[in-house]
């Protein structure tokens, strides 16, 4: 085993003993064009030779949450699969959150690409070896590593524990990793995986691909991420234009869900700090007043929104050209995915990526993945709601203070600076909760050299909102 006490991995021979071998993912070149509805299929992938190494045991790791904070957590647990010499087995998905979806990894995800892809970096097998198990005397040691933790952790306190144990199994993978302070080549193989190695099926790329191709049919179209979900608004405690009754049924689910911490929420107060999902309604009056005309096209990339037609009419009344992956596609297209929300998750996804301006309502985790993306192909038009002026600006515009003029030049200054541009993450010590997401801004992923980095950091482009 590459084994050694923690005290002897930080001697410099030792510690470039473990990272030898890293530097070369930062050489590896991404495609730069993530653009799933390309007519013309991408060339086939060439995997590099397999990585040769002496494994320290093997790392199992549940991810929890829903498919954008499963996606991340991979990209995570493969990077520190790499750094500590470890064999990852394939990550096993959530089946017990709100979502109850009972997907399997290769059920969303081109699990044989997975491998191949990272065969160079890390060695990936489909389950541990019966050999390593009970049955033989070895027993599987459960945690949940520390949240956003960097690399020396991993070294100090995690690979020490495979001397005892030949089997870890992580039960919660999310935000498991540093956003900053982490060696570039650690980051740039969190690109790689999220970017190169995590492929969806065939199934849902194909019919991903076929539904971003009717929208581009009629023109270009704005991807509308409407997160006013049942969920959400439980989650959040947001009630803003809900019925009484409805109101009492959020406040049931989020009682009923004992990892949903806060319970009582006022959500005038959550409301008015920003801090809930826009509604249909505020919706429509912001995205007139970032001057989209009736005629555009608008992708409504959620599930379903919560009090359903009734609370999207003032929506279509603005945009008659709404469209909805369940209006566009067949029944039987869709029948394999009912019931599994990661797999429907997956198709607004893809179109959200290749929609030509992308508007999310809640910065949640795949308003996040989605604008990271975005960033990484060439910096498509993402426009980000500042949520917490946006309510502001609203209810003066409908008590009668702002007249429509007024409304509107406000909501587009506002916003002027809100389409994401080339820039640095923002790091705040000790708050890395509150501090920009990796996968939101990779911006060490967006260039080749560091000073080419500079250049493009330092330089923001102008381009108008609508």
């Amino acid at each position: 085993m590459e084994l050694v006490t923690v005290s002897e991995l930080w001697h410099s021979h030792l510690f470039s003993g473990i990272t030898s071998g890293i530097y070369n993912i930062a050489q590896i070149q991404l495609p730069k064009q993530l653009d799933y509805g390309g007519v013309d299929q991408l060339p086939p992938t060439v995997f590099l030779p397999p990585r040769n190494y002496t494994s320290n045991g093997f790392l199992r790791v549940s991810c929890n949450g829903g498919l954008n904070q499963m996606r991340a957590a991979i990209c995570d647990m493969v990077t520190v699969a790499r750094f500590l010499n470890l064999t990852l087995v394939v990550p096993e998905l959530d089946k017990t959150s709100f979502w109850a979806d009972p997907s399997n990894f290769e059920d969303i995800f081109d699990v044989k690409h997975f491998i191949d892809s990272l065969r160079d970096q890390v060695r990936i097998v489909k389950r541990v070896p019966k050999r390593f198990s009970g049955k033989y005397g070895y027993s599987t040691l459960e945690m949940p590593p520390v949240s956003w933790s960097n690399e020396k952790y991993y070294l100090e306190q995690i690979l020490p524990l495979f001397g005892k144990h030949k089997v870890l199994h992580f039960n919660r993978t999310d935000t498991r990793l540093a956003n900053n302070g982490l060696p570039l080549d650690l980051q740039k193989l969190r690109c790689r995986v999220n970017y190169q190695a995590i492929k969806f099926t065939p199934q849902i790329e194909n019919l991903g691909r076929k539904l971003i191709q009717m929208i581009r049919e009629k023109g270009p179209f704005v991807a509308l991420h409407l997160r006013y979900e049942m969920d959400m608004l439980a989650f959040s405690g947001c009630t803003q234009g809900c019925t009484d009754k409805e109101t009492e049924e959020l406040k049931k689910m989020r009682y009923a869900f004992p990892w949903w911490r806060e319970k009582e929420i006022i959500s005038e107060e959550r409301r008015s700090q920003g801090l809930c999902p826009l509604t249909p309604e505020e919706a429509a009056l912001v995205l007139r007043a970032l001057g989209f005309g009736r005629e555009t096209q608008i992708y409504i990339a959620a599930g379903e929104i919560y009090g359903g037609e009734r609370r999207l009419a003032q929506l279509r009344a603005a945009f008659p050209q709404i469209v909805k992956k369940e209006t566009l596609l067949e029944h039987d297209d869709l029948q394999h995915f009912q019931n599994h929300s990661s797999q429907m998750a997956a198709l607004d996804f893809m179109v959200s990526v290749a929609s030509n301006t992308f508007i999310p309502t809640y910065d949640g985790n795949m308003a996040r993945l989605v604008e990271g993306h975005r960033r990484y192909s060439n910096f498509r038009k993402t426009i980000l709601l500042d949520r917490k002026k946006l309510v502001e600006l609203v209810d003066m515009h409908q008590n009668g203070t702002l007249k429509w003029n007024e409304f509107a030049d406000s909501v587009k200054l506002v916003h002027e600076k809100r389409i994401v541009q080339p820039t640095r993450r923002k790091v705040i010590m000790d708050r890395p909760k509150e501090e920009d997401y990796f996968y939101a801004n990779p911006y060490e992923c967006l260039c080749e050299e560091e000073t080419n980095c500079d250049d493009l950091l330092d330089h923001h482009n102008t381009s108008q909102l609508a």
